[in-house]
């Protein structure tokens, strides 16, 4: 009895060393620019050592791709549910979405050409969001190629975080009124709704 009673200990020890490592991860990737990151600052802000983060994730890129995955979690659970079929809940669904990611994407982009876990995260992103377009929008799309794949292109072009990063952080547009163009974008693209 005790030796499992100490391997239960040891992987809840684990698993809780693994989500403070993965918080740091979290907190360092969104603030600091993905160079400036280091297995040393994440492993000093998780109170854990250098070695114990490696232990767990193997390298920097191991950790990123760890972090990619359990964010993709959180946003596919924020897209969960009664999939939204109108411009407006689409956009709402989205903007919870971009105004808490949004900004850490954006930053990841300016350095994805050379940064090869960082393209690939993207790239799952983009395929992500345009295949919960395809779903949630099919009714509203053509059926014939390439008129779909137009609408879609439009669609995915109207909705995606560089168009949130453009609205709300270039042009300055506040949550309400990036929301409003983004449903106009839309609206226009799937005829009115």
């Amino acid at each position: 009895m005790g030796r499992s009673y100490d391997m239960t200990t040891r992987t809840r020890a684990a698993e809780s060393t693994r989500e403070r490592i993965l918080e740091a991860a979290r907190e360092q990737f969104f603030t600091a620019p993905y160079d400036d990151v280091t297995i040393t600052a994440v492993a000093r802000a998780a109170h854990a050592s250098h070695q114990t983060v490696l232990n767990h994730f193997a390298s920097k890129e191991g950790l990123f791709a760890a972090l990619v995955a359990q964010v993709g979690g959180e946003i596919e659970a924020n897209r969960g549910g009664v999939p939204p079929r109108d411009a407006h809940t689409i956009v709402a669904v989205l903007m919870r979405q971009f105004e808490q990611y949004g900004d850490i994407n954006a930053r990841l982009a300016a350095v994805e050409d050379r940064i090869p876990a960082v393209a690939e995260a993207l790239e799952i992103g983009r395929d992500s969001h345009a295949g919960w377009l395809r779903e949630i929008c099919a009714d509203h799309l053509p059926s014939a190629e390439p008129d779909r794949r137009t609408y879609l292109a439009a669609l995915h072009a109207a909705t995606d975080v560089y168009t949130w990063k453009l609205l709300r952080r270039d042009l300055g547009l506040s949550p309400e009124e990036t929301a409003s163009a983004m449903e106009r974008l839309v609206r226009a693209i799937l005829g009115g709704d």
